[in-house]
């Protein structure tokens, strides 16, 4: 269990801690939403989430087998959809990946699609995920 304390500051920013390590990062509504857009917004925030959790899940595999994974990228892309309701619609995942050995491939792309914020989404949430190697 991780306790995360969230403080709203007024005028739709909240301020987030990570109550283990004390580690904090402040949140705005994006500017097509009432907000500034002056931070992530909390729907950045699970797009972020979801490439950092690939790229982690990949690296903890990678580590376990020996294989160099420094310099991984992940760019997400944060598409939201305002009907039925205002929420993520799709997320589309480009990830550059260091040169690996051809069998460890496939094994770190079920990893990347394995990872838990993935498995986290709710269904109606599209995950599109391209692996782009010897980057």
């Amino acid at each position: 269990m991780v306790e995360i304390q969230v403080v709203y500051e007024g005028d739709l920013h909240t301020r987030c801690t990570h109550g283990p390590s004390g580690s904090a990062l402040e949140t705005d509504a994006p500017k097509d939403n009432e907000g500034r857009g002056e931070r992530f917004s909390p729907t950045d925030l699970l797009a972020t989430s979801l490439g950092s959790c690939m790229l982690t899940t990949m690296g903890i595999l990678a580590r376990r087998r020996g294989w160099a994974f420094e310099g991984a990228r992940a760019r997400v892309e944060k598409h939201m959809v305002a009907t039925p309701e205002r929420r993520i619609g799709r997320l589309v995942v480009a990830l550059e990946l260091p040169a690996v050995p051809g069998e460890a491939r496939p094994l770190l792309e079920r990893a990347a699609h394995a990872c838990p914020v993935k498995r986290s989404l709710h269904p109606d949430v599209a995950v599109d995920v391209h692996f782009r190697w010897d980057v």
